[in-house]
């Protein structure tokens, strides 16, 4: 019998919950031949189950989504890594109770898509679930070489919130490693950036925005859009819940 178990959030990770299968089930049917395999989806437990199939675990110290230092983990198969936002960038990371739905940021993520690039990964499987976060991967585009200024000259500040202010979008500066790595997304939903299903609308009250964060969340994203496709030669995949 095999057991792909995912995690059950905010109780037990996917392995814990392989391990109560099986004893229930040998509890009962105490030779049963049991694999458990853990599963994830893009979210937390991404890294976990990388390893669990034979990756080995990494770690890289990198930018909390408040911008605190924290240890994060990727996995590395060959030239093949597995990364998940969440390490960085999730939920998790924040103190309990405490939320930054416009200021926080997923530069830690991008810091570990780097630390993945200097291990020599090739093909990047990036799981982006779990985040708490919600400003287009402008945090993590930074880490990797960007540039997001405003009408002064200055960095916007970090988080959705802040890309309102966003006048440039500067990607001169990017990795030149991006260009020939694959990268894979992993993710369990298809949502637009913006709108009703929207990023903020869909998953901004899950990381403390009230209906004004939304809102505003949802103009500056928009905003962040426009001048991307500027910067990018109009070629923007407006998808994503980062």
């Amino acid at each position: 019998m095999l057991i792909a178990a995912d995690k059950f959030k905010g109780s037990l990770t996917a392995v814990q919950v392989a391990e109560r299968v099986t004893a229930g089930l040998r509890r009962v049917v105490p030779d049963v031949r049991v694999e458990a395999m853990p599963v994830a989806d893009g979210g937390d437990g991404t890294v976990d189950a990388a390893v669990a199939a034979g990756f080995e675990r990494r770690a890289a110290r990198v930018a909390g989504p408040l911008g605190e230092e924290v240890t994060a983990a990727f996995a590395l198969r060959g030239d093949t890594a597995v990364v998940e936002m969440a390490e960085a960038s999730g939920l998790q990371r924040l103190p309990a109770g405490v939320f930054a739905p416009l200021t926080a940021s997923t530069h830690g993520s991008g810091e570990l898509l780097r630390a993945a690039l200097d291990a020599g990964a090739r093909t990047i499987v990036f799981g982006v679930g779990g985040s708490a976060t919600t400003d287009g991967g402008a945090g993590m585009l930074s880490a990797l070489g960007a540039r997001f200024l405003d009408a002064d000259g200055e960095p916007v500040p970090p988080g959705g919130g802040g890309l309102r202010e966003l006048a440039t979008a500067d990607l001169s500066g990017l990795d030149p490693r991006l260009g020939s790595v694959e990268l894979v997304l992993a993710s369990d939903v298809d949502n637009p950036l913006t709108g009703p299903k929207g990023a903020p609308a869909v998953y901004g009250p899950q990381k403390g925005a009230s209906p004004d964060d939304v809102a505003a969340l949802d103009a500056a994203l928009a905003h962040y859009a426009k001048v991307l496709e500027r910067a990018a030669g109009g070629h923007v995949v407006r998808r994503g819940a980062l």
